[in-house]
């Protein structure tokens, strides 16, 4: 149950992980044909930057972030932008949609485990149940990798390594939300982000070998569906989400992504706006989906936000 003040944090991030379920139909028909994961994930930080920037020299109040404090976002931009996603970009380039769907489910699993260190939570025996249950689980799906097409156990693990960074950038911004807006954090992790993706070697060698005239209107349109939808609002509710709630309940809203991913597979499909992934979807990547399920609802079961 949780309490009626928060509703609005709740349908933030439910609203989040649909977002983000388009997401991995949507962009996996980007890459590689038209953009490389580097070059994408340029033009969605890049444009999220500006819009955050924007948006807060409109809206928000002058709010002066501590130097110590600066040092912190700028750690949680490295694990909650730039590794968060250049690995789920490569992964998505590697994999398919629906593992990375899968993959992120795990998030709320890893999340209890940083926050019994970082944060001291407690943890219960439901829990630690659930922990050990949504492992299995992931090791199981991670075994199954590279046996049906789009498959791949590269793309898999730099999937599971988003997962993992996402989870750190969770916990560590929790503190941060305290203390200032949410627009205010936001936008300093997206600054950062950026610069550290600018000085990511591989970066503009790809930008400079990028062909962008070649890219279709629709391509285009997806592409500003990632920067405006599944960057600059997923990230502002998710701090917003934050701001409320514990990183443990934020981050159970994951749970959702593989059934939305599924779901939004066959619905574009249908509307032939993107390409087949439903020949990925199996009966044991289904069947392991259903464990991390529960494993997630026994993790979540004694969070009381």
């Amino acid at each position: 149950m949780f309490k009626s003040r928060h509703l609005p944090a709740h349908l933030a991030l439910f609203f989040v992980n649909a977002l983000y379920g388009a997401n991995h139909v949507l962009a996996k028909g980007v890459m590689p044909r038209y953009l490389s994961p580097n070059v994408f994930i340029l033009f969605r930080i890049a444009g999220a930057t500006l819009l955050f920037w924007i948006v807060k020299s409109i809206v928000a109040r002058k709010e002066k972030v501590e130097r110590k404090d600066l040092a912190k976002i700028a750690l949680c931009a490295l694990f909650g932008v730039t590794m968060n996603q250049l690995f789920f970009f490569h992964g998505l380039n590697l994999s398919s949609s629906i593992n990375s769907g899968i993959y992120m489910s795990v998030n709320p699993i890893i999340v209890v485990i940083l926050s019994m260190f970082i944060l001291r939570e407690r943890i219960s025996f439901l829990r630690g149940f659930g922990v050990v249950l949504g492992t299995v689980a992931t090791i199981l799906l991670t075994l199954t990798a590279s046996t049906g097409k789009g498959d791949s156990s590269l793309g898999d693990l730099f999937l599971f390594i988003n997962a993992v960074s996402y989870a750190i950038y969770l916990v560590m911004a929790k503190p941060i939300m305290s203390k200032y807006s949410p627009l205010t954090v936001i936008t300093w992790v997206f600054t950062f982000g950026l610069v550290y993706v600018l000085i990511f070697p591989p970066t503009l060698m790809d930008l400079a070998q990028a062909q962008l005239e070649v890219i279709p209107a629709d391509a285009w349109g997806k592409i500003t569906y990632v920067i405006v939808g599944v960057t600059f609002m997923t990230y502002l509710l998710t701090m917003y989400g934050l701001k409320y709630l514990s990183p443990a309940t934020s981050s159970v809203y994951i749970y959702f992504q593989p059934i939305l991913v599924i779901t939004f597979a066959y619905l574009f499909l249908a509307l032939g706006v993107a390409d087949d992934y439903t020949q990925t979807i199996t009966w044991p990547k289904l069947g392991y989906m259903l464990l991390i399920f529960l494993a997630v609802y026994l993790t979540a079961k004694t969070d009381r936000s």
